[in-house]
Order: structure tokens, then sequence, then C-alpha cells
């Protein structure tokens, strides 16, 4: 009887680290969503960003995206994002879509500008550079490596 006790306390004491260790890793990730205020931006591409990826400034989580979706007219994607309320950008703010190494998260990294001017609530960022892909990236190299000509073969689709 005293055996099945000390089992039973240990695995209490497993049990209770190891709900300890995922207490901890959730609060260092980063990975709750940032409530503030919201603003959006308009991109050709978003390269499978998704809703609940990080925004980053200079590398530090600022907010997260709160949802994607298409506008019917432009066909452009529209990036809606929650900000911190202490964080207050620029009117001359840039959001780059951007991913963490070659096969990690995509994230939008915000690069504050110096306009006196100030992005309010329900604003919109202005300035975007869409996401580009490792193949576009690729593309790019190949034909700057051939002299950029396309040998004449019209290049159509």
């Amino acid at each position: 009887m005293g055996r099945n006790a000390i089992e039973t306390v240990m695995g209490a004491a497993v049990l209770l680290v190891a709900a300890m260790f995922l207490y901890f890793a959730y609060n260092t990730a980063q990975i709750k969503a940032v409530t503030g205020y919201e603003v959006s931006a308009r991109f050709f591409k978003v390269g499978g960003l998704a809703k609940g990826s990080d925004v980053r400034i200079s590398g530090i989580k600022v907010g997260t995206v709160l949802d994607n979706k298409l506008d019917p007219v432009t066909f452009d994607a529209v990036v809606t994002m929650s900000i911190r309320p202490d964080i207050v950008l620029p009117a001359d703010t840039t959001a780059v879509i951007s991913s963490s190494g070659m096969l990690g998260d995509k994230y939008v990294m915000l690069l504050p500008g110096e306009a006196d001017g100030k992005i309010a609530a329900g604003g919109l960022i202005e300035k975007t550079k869409d996401f580009r892909s490792l193949e576009d990236q690729v593309g790019e190299i190949i034909f700057l490596a051939t002299g950029g000509d396309d040998g004449g073969s019209g290049g159509g689709l």
C-alpha cells in the first residue's frame, strides 16, 4: 500500500512540474494576442501571413494580426493589426511582410518613420512592401545573372 502512495505523490509532482514548465513557456514565448488600437495596411501579396501572426518593431512584438481579407474592388490584401496602446506610430511608418528564416512563420515588420503626424486608431499604413518569396528572389537572381534578357522567347504565359 505504501508503494502506491509514493507513486501517486511522484506522479503528482511530475504533473506539477510539467504545468509550471508550460506556464513559464507560455509567458516567455510572447504568444498572447496583443490588445490595443487597430490599424490596417494594404499589400499586393501577403505570402501566407496568418491571423494571430506577430507585428514587430526591431524584433520586439508590439502587436498581433487580427484579420486578413481581400478588397473586392482593388483585389489587394487588407491586413488589420492590433498595436499596443503605448506604441505611437509615425504617419510615414512602413509595413513589411517578413519571414522568420527561410521556412519560418510570416510576420509584419513595422519600420517607423520620422514624420510628426501619427497614425490614429482605425488608420491606414500607407507605405507597404509585399512579401518576397524564395521563388521570387531566385527568379530575380537568375534574371540578373543572364543579363536581364529573356532570349527573345516572348516571356508570355
